[in-house]
């Protein structure tokens, strides 16, 4: 089979390799597609992000999607030829935090495509990965494995309008309008929310706002743009800030109203100069949100069935041969939201 591997960074090859066999209770699953993330790019360009370094090559990709090809013993699930989004996540089960039912913070993860063990853990470009039965989900609906390659982003974007309040009736901004802020409007939608609104400083994630009908769409270029929802110390019921911008997250706290809630999904540099007296003196509830547990499955069905229309999002998909030109359309916020992979 054909692997893709990041050498060192902005430094690809394709591999020939050996096909992994399925053991017990797992599947070998054809990829098909493999979106890229934004932790892709940062070992792309960097090496890593944060603490977290490459140090030796490693396959990347953990956004998912293919056809079982074979399946060990003790498998029932799954069956050759079923399509199937393919959860990254494998949690050791045991540690404090899979005890209390938090796998996400599991203590001993590992999770495809990351170097935040040695040696790393491989990822999904590649034409063959095997998984757990668990880690195998069937896609059932009129939706394609194309679309099925986003169930991990959105999955993260379910987990977190799953940390706010409940949203029917509220009033919710969404900042920073990449795949995961488009997601988590796409998931803030589906919850029941009466306005879900956008704000981005980019012309492409602002018409895709727009595609998507949000109601009203902002460009934060304009430092003025957000005045009137900061009226009477803020109109906004929700924010979910995706951004990770400082900018961005001081005018999420200006909008907010006395009361209401701040979910944190973008990941933000080491320290972030804000003035927390408005978070007090408002009683805004401020949370972060982090990967993922059942949200996965979830994201799968809605997936499959359409309740979440992901098509929008995608922008387009290069062969693993093209890996560098997909990997610099994927940093071009001009001209892509979620770019993907396609190895079958």
């Amino acid at each position: 089979m054909k692997a893709l591997i990041l050498d060192e960074p902005r430094q690809f090859r394709l591999e020939e390799r050996e096909m992994p066999d399925p053991g017990p209770e797992e599947v070998r699953v054809r990829i098909h597609h493999g979106g890229i993330c934004g932790s892709d790019i940062h070992y792309y360009q960097d090496g890593g992000f944060g603490t977290v370094r490459m140090t030796s090559p490693m396959v990347l990709g953990h956004e998912l999607s293919g056809t079982v090809e074979t399946v060990g013993s003790g498998v029932t699930r799954v069956a050759p030829g079923d399509l199937v989004a393919v959860n990254p996540s494998l949690a050791c089960g045991s540690c404090r935090y899979c005890r209390q039912g938090m796998a996400r913070m599991c203590s001993d993860m590992r999770f495809m495509g990351s170097a935040m063990r040695t040696p790393p853990v491989e990822g999904g470009f590649r034409e063959f990965v095997t998984c757990t039965e668990a880690q195998a989900v069937p896609l059932v609906g009129p939706a394609s494995l194309r679309e099925a390659a986003l169930a991990e982003p959105l999955a993260v974007c379910l987990h977190a309008v799953a940390q706010g309040p409940d949203l029917k009736g509220a009033r919710v901004l969404v900042t920073g309008f990449g795949p995961i802020g488009a997601l988590t409007f796409l998931a803030a939608r589906q919850a029941g929310a009466a306005a879900v609104m956008a704000a981005d400083v980019a012309p492409r994630p602002l018409a895709l706002a727009t595609t998507l009908a949000a109601d009203t769409v902002f460009d934060v270029s304009d430092p003025a743009a957000l005045d009137a929802e900061k009226d009477e110390r803020g109109q906004v019921d929700v924010v979910f800030e995706c951004s990770g911008h400082p900018n961005s997250i001081r005018e999420a706290i200006d909008v907010t109203r006395p009361g209401g809630t701040i979910i944190q999904v973008g990941m933000t540099p080491n320290e972030v100069p804000v003035t927390l007296n408005p978070v007090i003196t408002k009683e805004i509830t401020y949370r972060g949100t982090f990967r993922f547990d059942a949200e996965f499955e979830r994201a799968v069905h809605l997936i499959g069935s359409r309740e979440i229309d992901v098509r929008p999002v995608i922008s387009g998909s290069f062969p693993p041969e093209e890996a560098e030109a997909a990997f610099a359309c994927a940093m071009d916020r001009a001209q892509s939201i979620k770019v993907l992979l396609d190895f079958a």
